[in-house]
């Protein structure tokens, strides 16, 4: 279990990010206290992935400030910004974006090799991850050999394999019918929730937001609101 302190996991500061002439966030400010879980909503256009992708440090703010933790993560240089993303953050895709050449166990060790773990310790730790969300059977299948579910399942150990601070989830649901994208959510909220892992998930849906613990709506590039949730799926 992470040791946690009473200083956000995430904390935005006047964050804004234009693209051209279209301004995609106007000043906006967010706390995330650690081993919350937060969806973001907003309709297209809103800001919604800009904010997830300035507060996981993929892009730079034109003004404001990102912090994790303690860290300014706005102000690092793109080297560093790449190594805190690698080693203390993970992340959920609409697609998964698994590489289709490696096994699932493959897929979810990578993240550790990348780190500098050994391959022997890799594998076994990608096929215990596997194992804790009921794909103990799957490990050697590729990408294209699973459901979307499983697929999702995998990209879910790989992005806790290395116990980050924060897990981002952009649009995880997005591609799986109702039944299976309820299932994804479940284990996604249930295994960040265990590892007291700070989550914060993208989405246009309700029904997904409503597995969070917390409802930020962003509309016209700034927040429109700022709720709690029940955690429970609506």
């Amino acid at each position: 279990m992470r040791t946690r302190t009473t200083t956000p996991a995430l904390a935005a500061r006047g964050v804004s990010k234009s693209f051209g002439r279209v301004r995609a966030l106007a000043g906006v400010d967010i706390d995330i206290p650690a081993g919350q879980s937060v969806a973001i909503m907003g309709p297209s256009g809103s800001g919604k992935s800009t904010l997830l992708h300035c507060l996981a440090g993929i892009l730079v703010p034109d003004s404001g400030e990102v912090h994790l933790g303690d860290v300014a993560v706005s102000g690092l240089p793109d080297a560093r910004r790449s190594r805190l993303r690698r080693e203390q953050l993970g992340f959920v895709f609409q697609d998964g974006q698994l590489l289709p050449e490696l096994s699932a166990r493959e897929n979810v060790a990578l993240a550790l090799l990348l780190n500098g773990s050994s391959r022997g310790a890799a594998l076994r730790t990608a096929g215990e991850w596997l194992e804790r969300l009921g794909l103990s059977g799957a490990g050697d299948r590729r990408p294209g050999e699973m459901s979307g579910g499983q697929a999702q399942r995998v990209a879910i150990a790989r992005a806790m394999v290395h116990s980050p601070a924060v897990v981002f989830a952009d649009e995880p649901t997005g591609a799986l019918d109702q039944a299976t994208g309820h299932e994804v959510m479940q284990i996604l909220t249930t295994t960040a929730a265990m590892a007291g892992t700070t989550l914060v998930v993208v989405t246009h849906d309700l029904q997904v937001a409503g597995w969070c613990s917390r409802l930020v709506e962003l509309r016209d590039a700034m927040v429109h609101a700022d709720r709690p949730l029940t955690g429970e799926p609506r």
